[in-house]
């Protein structure tokens, strides 16, 4: 039997894209707001930005991402912080995008951590991200990087 992590998302994908296109394609800005959301990110270790998304009041989301860069290691890792811009939702996260060169392609481990397992809010925002994360972004993601005009 599996036990849930409560705390963490994780979610594995297979792109059959070189290391270098997947890693364009997470860390130019451009790119980054047409699978993910419009962003002012810079792949610099300590730059902060923000993204931009409708908010969710069920989970208290005000819609403003704020960010951090924590770690630039190309074309293997990012990792960001992840916590809504107004300060009233107690969510304090981590998104880390994880490369591995596979065959021709590449392998995308994404893990957004940081959710207490306690906090019936952080719960639904786990949920309704995982959610998200897996069948939404990470497939937006996927259709710009079989886009013929998305060089890498």
């Amino acid at each position: 039997m599996t036990v849930e992590d409560l705390t963490t998302i994780r979610v594995d994908q297979f792109y059959p894209h070189p290391p270098a296109k997947v890693w364009r394609a997470l860390t130019t800005p451009d790119l980054m707001s047409q699978w993910l959301m419009p962003n002012d990110f810079q792949a610099v270790a300590g730059h902060r930005f923000t993204f931009t998304a409708a908010p969710v009041e069920a989970t208290n989301f005000s819609g403003t991402i704020a960010c951090e860069v924590l770690e630039v290691r190309p074309p293997e890792r990012l990792r960001i912080t992840w916590r809504d811009a107004d300060g009233t939702n107690p969510l304090d996260s981590t998104v880390t995008f994880h490369l591995h060169p596979e065959g021709h392609g590449t392998r995308l481990i994404l893990e957004h951590s940081g959710f207490d397992p306690d906090d019936p809010g952080q719960q639904m925002a786990r949920r309704m991200m995982s959610g998200g994360w897996r069948s939404h972004v990470l497939r937006r993601l996927g259709d710009l990087l079989n886009d013929p005009h998305v060089s890498g």
